[in-house]
């Protein structure tokens, strides 16, 4: 009961943030079981789930929550907003420069074009606290966009994208085909496709017409187009992740991380190529018999091999990890969670001068984590860093990544502080040498919002 909302606020009651995560996955691929999901579906075939419910996702997103966004003077073409239409072949963008103004944006509509808001989570408090929850079930980047279709028009072209996509039709409903990938390369691409024609396609392997309530999943590479029947408009979000979450990307940093390391300890890495390598190597003697030949891809063959002894897998993780944290939303916080946060500390001007502006951690004060998945310590060449989502921006890198630079001596309470969640630990039981240290350190990581305490530290 309680819509999205409802769901929302349940799952704030919950303390480890990694549950919550799981629950709001298993409700969204509900009623199949997540482990049948990724078993069956994931990056493999889509799915359709036909739930009955038009209430399904009440709550999350509406035509009127559109509207409110329009009205609110933040929305500008291009930047959050895409005006499109395709007919007879013909995907166009039909976008003014400028603020989005009601009135234009519903003549739009009118006249048969399609609106897709870019990052609702930017206008809705509601997407934003549902992304945010969902995106520590991925580890990777969850985003979405919405959009609103008239009776009888398309707006876009057939196309297949480089994410992992789980429609969810929230009014109305939309007649979908979604395609297999034509060739072994357009299975989960890396990049998305330009425009495609029908003529590309061949037959769907699956069609279907969505209602309200209802789910599809494709997984990247996987050409999807859909269109509103003559009947019904459609809105419906498109909830995405994994974009450049392969082992592919991984291998980009690790690699090169792995033959710097390679160059600096092994001379083998830092001998010279055979002299005259040049007259038998190449393209042009590739069908040559020569035993030099031979020799010389043999021992890049060795060095590729070797090189996996240097690989430091770990740290590159750790650079993947810190993308994840700059590609983060920044928790959204329940009322308690606010409360027994620096979000919540009671500091004001008052009777002609600041109140409790001093932050008062003692070595009972009992502490934990905002979010397990909110941090992340990396060890870099400048240092030791503590990555940390609670400063970022609603708005897709609006800000740099945000970290703090670790005294060496503080790591084992950082990592003490991430084996201990969802509990509570009093800030004396943190590994540093002094009390003062433990106290510091704990303040310093309240005041960025990374912790949070059992109680908030002053009643008002």
């Amino acid at each position: 009961g309680g819509g999205v909302a409802g769901l929302l606020q349940r799952l704030g009651r919950r303390e480890d943030s990694r549950q919550r995560a799981a629950e709001l996955f298993g409700w969204l691929v509900a009623p199949l079981a997540p482990a049948e999901f990724l078993r069956r579906h994931w990056e493999r075939a889509p799915l359709l789930l036909r739930r009955g419910d038009p209430g399904y996702y009440a709550g999350l997103f509406s035509t009127a929550d559109f509207d409110a966004a329009l009205r609110s003077g933040e929305v500008h073409f291009g930047t959050h907003l895409d005006v499109t239409s395709y007919a007879d072949g013909v995907r166009e963008t039909h976008n003014p420069s400028g603020r989005a103004l009601p009135a234009v944006v519903w003549d739009f509509y009118q006249n048969g074009c399609s609106l897709r808001l870019l990052s609702p989570q930017t206008f809705s408090p509601t997407v934003w606290n549902f992304l945010s929850v969902l995106q520590e079930h991925f580890g990777s980047m969850a985003g979405a966009n919405t959009y609103l279709t008239p009776p009888g028009t398309q707006g876009f072209a057939p196309h297949y994208d480089d994410i992992e996509a789980f429609v969810l039709q929230l009014e109305g409903k939309k007649h979908w085909r979604v395609y297999r990938p034509r060739t072994a390369a357009e299975v989960l691409p890396q990049f998305s496709s330009a425009n495609l024609t029908q003529a590309e396609l061949g037959e769907p392997m699956l069609e279907t017409v969505l209602e309200a309530g209802d789910l599809l999943y494709f997984p990247r590479g996987f050409i999807h187009q859909g269109d509103c029947l003559p009947d019904a408009h459609s809105l419906h979000i498109t909830v995405s992740s994994y974009q450049r979450n392969s082992w592919g990307d991984l291998l980009e940093k690790l690699l090169p991380a792995a033959l710097q390391m390679a160059m600096e300890e092994d001379v083998e890495y830092r001998q010279g190529l055979p002299v005259g390598c040049l007259g038998y190597m190449g393209v042009a003697n590739a069908d040559t018999v020569d035993a030099r030949r031979t020799a010389f891809v043999e021992k890049v063959q060795s060095l590729i091999k070797k090189l996996v002894d240097y690989a430091p897998i770990d740290a590159a993780v750790d650079q993947r990890a810190k993308s994840f944290l700059h590609d983060c939303l920044p928790p959204a916080l329940t009322q308690s969670e606010e409360a027994r946060s620096v979000y919540g500390f009671p500091a004001r001007w008052q009777d002609g001068g600041p109140r409790h502006v001093d932050i008062p951690v003692t070595k009972d004060t009992e502490v934990r984590l905002l979010r397990h998945g909110a941090v992340r310590l990396c060890n870099e060449e400048a240092g030791v860093m503590l990555y940390y989502t609670t400063e970022n921006s609603r708005v897709y890198h609006k800000e740099e990544p945000k970290f703090l630079e670790i005294e060496a001596e503080y790591t084992d309470s950082i990592e003490f502080l991430l084996s201990s969640y969802p509990s509570h630990v009093r800030v004396e039981a943190l590994p540093c040498e002094t009390l003062e240290d433990k106290i510091s350190l704990a303040t310093l990581l309240f005041e960025k919002g990374i912790l949070t305490t059992k109680r908030p530290l002053v009643q008002v």
